[in-house]
């Protein structure tokens, strides 16, 4: 299954705000941010590039597979459920990755309660375009 990349971009305000906080991330090389079913240690930001996105089922099998791109923020629903990542993200060679930690997102959610809206809508635009890849359906 694949899923609409676009489902993890932000609105750039949000980004903005994110990155402005964020810490840069090395990535010369490919980077595994986080891996499925890890514990949540923060937001990371795709500032420029690209990060592959999987899901393996329980043998193993990649049962999902996207690329996001630019402005996606990655690891958001394990953040905000506070559960582990339901998947998995990899950084590719070059990609330019920002770093929240949970504190630090949770801090800038007390201190700029507009922001919160924001989050609410790239995480029902991902629940949505899952929605949609499950029964085929393109995104809209």
């Amino acid at each position: 299954m694949k899923l609409d990349s676009s489902a993890f971009v932000a609105e750039k305000e949000l980004f903005d705000a994110l990155a402005k906080r964020s810490q840069i991330v090395d990535c010369a090389e490919d980077r595994v941010l986080f891996r499925q079913g890890e514990p949540p240690q923060g937001l990371y930001l795709l500032r420029n590039g690209y990060a592959l996105m999987t899901m393996e089922s329980p043998t193993g099998d990649v049962v999902l597979c996207s690329t996001a791109g630019a402005g996606s923020l990655l690891g958001l629903p394990g953040l905000i459920g506070n559960e582990p990542y339901s998947l998995s993200a990899k950084a590719l060679k070059g990609a330019e990755v920002g770093f929240l930690t949970k504190e630090e997102f949770s801090q800038l959610m007390l201190t700029e309660p507009a922001l919160s809206l924001k989050v609410l809508r790239v995480l029902a635009a991902e629940v949505r375009t899952a929605r949609l890849a499950v029964t085929n359906q393109p995104a809209g």
